[in-house]
């Protein structure tokens, strides 16, 4: 199982939200390029990268710093966070991200994340972020009426290859992942599943192993220094 440390990007800064809340954030650094560079000193092996401007206004306005990380570390990254047309894919994949993820756009336009995937195939994931059981769009700020286990089903029809999963409940909480939610979703698919919100301990990581999900997203954990990368791979 792939650990994924979490860089947020907020007005070019390093920072984190507390349950997406653009009002209750942290900066953790200033430069989030030395915070890539150090996760992969640490032995991180993918980064998950997320634009948190771009979540807010649709807008990609930290792609610069992203670039820069791409060019500073040798080892994959993700990026989402207001990826809504074929464009910013686009740049994206060619200054160097290794997977581009999917957001509300996938609810709200079907038809561009149908040729995203036809376009770009495993280089397109989805991020399904749900509240209850439903998915939430919009920087966390809505409530939709779909339900995720239906969402899921229907990605994996249109040839998604990858699902980022966020209890949103439980993301930067620091109160575990909801391992029932995420099994549910793991087992009604063949999509490689990445688990996020919750993850704090070496436990957390465990038993998501043992629910052989694809990959986990460490984000505050790591930054509040309640556990190191290293334990965590160790796990």
């Amino acid at each position: 199982m792939i650990i994924f440390p979490a860089i947020d990007i907020l007005d070019g800064k390093c920072v984190r939200l507390i349950q997406g809340d653009y009002n209750k954030e942290r900066v953790y650094s200033e430069s989030p390029v030395e915070v890539a560079k150090s996760w992969e000193k640490q032995g991180a092996s993918y980064i998950h990268i997320v634009d948190l401007n771009g979540a807010k206004t649709g807008e990609s306005v930290n792609k610069a710093i992203i670039e820069e990380i791409a060019k500073s570390v040798t080892i994959p990254i993700q990026v989402g966070g207001g990826i809504r047309s074929i464009d910013v894919i686009e740049q994206y994949v060619e200054i160097g991200v290794a997977r581009v993820i999917i957001g509300t756009a996938a609810i709200s336009n079907p038809a561009f994340l149908l040729e995203a995937v036809e376009k770009f195939q495993d280089k397109i994931a989805v991020s399904i972020d749900a509240r209850n059981g439903y998915v939430a769009t919009d920087g966390w700020t809505d409530t939709s009426e779909v339900k995720a286990l239906d969402l899921v089903k229907k990605l994996e029809k249109i040839g998604v290859q990858t699902i980022v999963y966020t209890d949103i409940a439980k993301d930067g909480m620091l109160q575990g992942p909801n391992l029932e939610e995420q099994q549910t979703i793991h087992e009604a698919t063949t999509m490689d599943v990445i688990a996020s919100g919750g993850v704090t301990t070496k436990e957390d990581v465990q038993n998501l192993r043992q629910l052989t999900m694809y990959g986990a997203i460490v984000g505050k954990a790591l930054y509040d220094g309640k556990i190191t990368l290293k334990q965590l791979l160790e796990g």
